[in-house]
């Protein structure tokens, strides 16, 4: 991978953590809303902590995912879009079934499609196409 696109990753991956956070300053700090979630019967606030890490998570695992397949299929971009929107909506499982309130789900909902709609073509931008003779191709 040359390092404009390590440096473009990077980037996105940090632009959709920032994402988030302003998103949960402008709707907890700011307006008061403090998104929760429920988890083990317990409804608990969804702090900072736990947005940056969440959103970090994600890129991070979207970037590995990306760095795999360029390795391994012709078309890496295209096959890693498509897990990426499955990923997304499974994701929404989360926000929309352990939501502790409607304001919450709303706030959690967004948080999880922000991210998406800048790490999806944001990363999918940066992909490569692998050359035929190194694909794997199905059989």
């Amino acid at each position: 991978m040359s390092s404009g696109n390590r440096v473009q990753r990077a980037l996105t991956v940090a632009g959709a953590v920032a994402a988030a956070l302003v998103l949960w300053v402008l709707t907890g700090p700011v307006a008061g809303l403090d998104p929760s979630a429920e988890t083990g019967g317990k409804t608990a606030e969804v702090g900072a902590g736990a947005v940056i890490a969440g959103s970090l998570i994600a890129g991070l695992a979207a970037w590995g995912l990306l760095a795999l397949l360029e390795r391994m299929v012709a078309r890496p971009g295209r096959v890693w879009t498509v897990i990426a929107a499955v990923a997304l909506a499974l994701s929404m499982t989360g926000p929309l079934g352990s939501a502790a309130d409607g304001t919450s789900m709303a706030i959690l909902a967004g948080m999880h499609l922000i991210v998406a709609v800048i790490l999806i073509p944001g990363l999918a931008r940066t992909a490569r196409d692998v050359p035929r003779e190194n694909a794997v191709t199905p059989r």
